[in-house]
């Protein structure tokens, strides 16, 4: 695996060159590009040359240590240094997912459970808005459709990130997300204190870094206007200001409403459309892939049930990692972190078994 660091090497000298060009920064889309894969890249130089440094110390050690027991009673602690050195550097080798930078796109929907499955929508909402807070990431609600109770049958939600590096962006941690989540509670509506199951699907996309990334034409999209309605379907809005546009090829439908401004809506509505579209687009390229090039963890099936919310049991559980903590309470306050570096570390045991099988 390590017969290709040199190349890798040779692109960060590339990159590094090329970010000094100030006519790059002039295309904003490949700027950000370039920025990703020099952070990539970065992380594996960093890693390569404290591997290199080590081990030319245990090297140093080694041969001092036949004069010198001082240096013979280093060996055991540089040996130690050098295998965790190692298995970094194997892990930052690992093909990233060249999306990882990208900020995302999230749907929650309501699913079985009425009124409680839209609550816990809301809930859901609530913890990834205190998890993008705790990475530093800025929100936007892009579209919303409340319920009486203040639950949501359905909202949308983009997450921005701030840092170049890929491994900190917000399609990295919350790709995983994707699923059917269930939750067992008591619902506020429930007068017998009986527990009940509902559950609530996620859908996570990346977003488009420039609209020109989804080719999009003049006629394949039908835009209609309509008025905007709040809860129960009353009126909000007396103009035509929400938006639906249909993709044709696809069949894709995205409405907006939650603006004021027809305009307002209908960019948020494409921005949504494109993500869909980009997501369509790499699912149909991980379907022609070879299984073993496939994520373990991020399927593509959205009907999968990938995690249960004990409330009475204080308890999270993963069911395909077999992450396992009773601290949902801190969890549903955006204390996410452990379950989905859970879900990273089992998606890159898996990339690596892929790969020592080639």
């Amino acid at each position: 695996m390590f017969d290709s660091i040199q190349n890798l090497l040779d692109e960060h000298e590339d990159l590094q060159q090329q970010l000094a060009d100030p006519a790059l920064h002039a295309d904003a889309a490949r700027a950000r590009k370039v920025n990703r894969r020099y952070a990539e890249l970065s992380q594996i130089k960093g890693a390569y040359e404290h591997w290199r440094r080590i081990g030319d110390d245990l090297a140093a050690a080694r041969e001092l240590a036949k004069e010198d027991q001082a240096f013979a009673d280093e060996v055991p602690a540089l040996e130690e240094s050098l295998a965790a050195a190692q298995e970094r550097l194997r892990r930052l080798l690992i093909p990233r997912d060249p999306d990882d930078g990208r900020d995302v796109i999230m749907e929650i929907k309501a699913g079985a459970g009425g009124a409680e499955s839209a609550l816990f929508a809301a809930d859901l909402l609530r913890m990834y808005l205190h998890y993008a807070e705790s990475q530093g990431w800025k929100t936007e609600i892009l579209e919303h459709d409340d319920t009486d109770l203040g639950g949501y049958t359905n909202v949308q939600v983009a997450i921005k990130g701030s840092s170049p590096d890929p491994s900190d962006g917000p399609w990295a941690h919350l790709k995983y997300e994707g699923g059917v989540h269930r939750v067992q509670r008591v619902p506020v509506t429930e007068s017998q204190g009986r527990i009940q199951t509902s559950t609530a699907g996620v859908l996570v996309f990346p977003e488009v870094d420039a609209p020109e990334e989804v080719e999009i034409g003049p006629g394949d999209i039908r835009v209609d206007v309509f008025r905007s309605s709040g809860p129960g379907g009353q009126s909000v809005n007396t103009t035509d200001s929400a938006v639906r546009i249909t993709h044709l090829p696809t069949g894709i439908v995205v409405s907006m409403q939650n603006e004021k401004s027809q305009i307002q809506n209908r960019e948020a509505a494409m921005r949504v459309l494109r993500a869909r579209l980009l997501a369509r687009q790499q699912e149909e390229l991980e379907a022609a892939a070879s299984d073993a090039r496939r994520s373990q963890i991020r399927g593509m099936d959205r009907s999968e049930r990938i995690r249960t919310y004990n409330f009475p049991e204080n308890r999270i559980a993963d069911h395909r990692t077999g992450y396992k903590a009773y601290n949902l309470d801190q969890v549903m306050n955006g204390a996410l972190g452990p379950v989905i570096d859970s879900a990273i570390r089992a998606d890159e045991e898996a990339r690596l078994a892929a790969i020592g099988e080639e």
